[in-house]
């Protein structure tokens, strides 16, 4: 393991860990939040994920699940209905009974597809309105990652290479991820055309950049940490204001010459539309109790997600907010799936 990223990762799994301890000034004590959910759950419960295991969404579901089943002292079961950019899970989900039995695990992709993928009314979900947002349970940044075998040390690097013909095509998670809005972003700033090898999710994504079948990709650090820290991949640039506490060495891509191309990810907890306010009060606090367990923060840190939280308004808003965004940027790039 490259030694900067392993100390880099111990001193902030310390700070992340003291925070875990700190309340969460943000919620206040819901004494009677039990009330109007007698007998909830009597079963089962089901945590639907539209992406492959190994995923950051598939981990994190896995982690709080087996969590919230231990509170609960009923089996979360992780359901994983893939495919189209993650709307076959949303519009699962969406459909399923307003019981709280159903439960869906997903990042902000879910905004932005029903924008890209118009002709599918699979699709067309709105998030803040035809779903119940309950949480926002974490925070992550994106990175511009080459295969090492390139030779690209720098975003200059790459883009003289794409500008030669070295490098002509970039992997994405699917169409409308939030990683295919960011490669526009770069495009636009850069003045390039990179060409979007969309797959379904990360995992097989990265395998093949591994492998030497696509040069690079927009990507959370989760999934591509091992192959970072083994020397495969080199990470260029992070997509934020400021460089990531996971990787501080990195520069963002303002400081690299690349600027107007900040974008984030995050990890949302819903639930099908007309969910009941005491079930929603129930899980939200479930879950921001959670996400500040010691053990839970530490195996959030390992894939590089920052713990969020918050009532479910702040969910509600933060889901309307960036549906008006990227439908916005999706109109403006002229995005649709092929």
């Amino acid at each position: 393991m490259n030694p900067h990223i392993a100390m880099n990762r111990r001193s902030l799994c310390q700070r992340l860990l003291a925070c875990a301890a700190a309340p969460l000034a943000a919620i206040a004590p819901l004494p009677a939040f039990a009330q109007g959910t007698a007998g909830y759950p009597a079963r089962p419960i089901t945590l639907v994920v539209g992406y492959p295991a190994g995923g950051d969404s598939d981990v994190l579901a896995r982690i709080l699940g087996e969590k919230l089943s231990a509170r609960l002292g009923q089996p979360v079961v992780i359901d994983n209905r893939t495919g189209a950019a993650g709307t076959i899970a949303v519009n699962y989900v969406s459909k399923a009974p307003a019981d709280g039995y159903t439960l869906l695990l997903a990042p902000n992709t879910l905004a932005i597809t029903p924008h890209v993928l118009q002709t599918s009314r699979t699709a067309q979900v709105d998030p803040a309105n035809d779903l119940t947002p309950i949480i926002q349970l974490a925070s992550q940044s994106l990175f511009v990652v080459v295969a090492s075998d390139t030779g690209v040390k720098t975003m200059k690097d790459l883009l003289a290479s794409v500008k030669a013909g070295r490098i002509r095509s970039y992997a994405s998670p699917g169409y409308g991820s939030p990683m295919h809005i960011l490669a526009e972003l770069v495009d636009k700033s850069a003045g390039v055309k990179i060409t979007q090898v969309p797959y379904r999710g990360s995992m097989p994504a990265i395998a093949d950049m591994v492998a030497g079948q696509v040069p690079m990709m927009y990507t959370s650090l989760g999934p591509v940490a091992p192959y970072i820290d083994s020397g495969k991949l080199t990470v260029l640039a992070v997509a934020d204001a400021q460089r990531s506490p996971f990787l501080p060495q990195v520069p963002t891509l303002a400081e690299a010459g690349i600027p107007h191309a900040e974008i984030g990810a995050w990890q949302a907890l819903l639930g099908p539309k007309g969910l009941p306010p005491a079930l929603v009060a129930l899980l939200n606090q479930h879950f921001n109790e959670i996400i500040r367990m010691p053990d839970v923060v530490a195996r959030m840190k390992s894939i590089s997600l920052q713990p969020e939280g918050g009532p479910p308004d702040r969910m509600k808003k933060l889901a309307e907010d960036d549906y008006l965004r990227y439908g916005r940027l999706v109109k403006e790039f002229g995005i649709r799936a092929e």
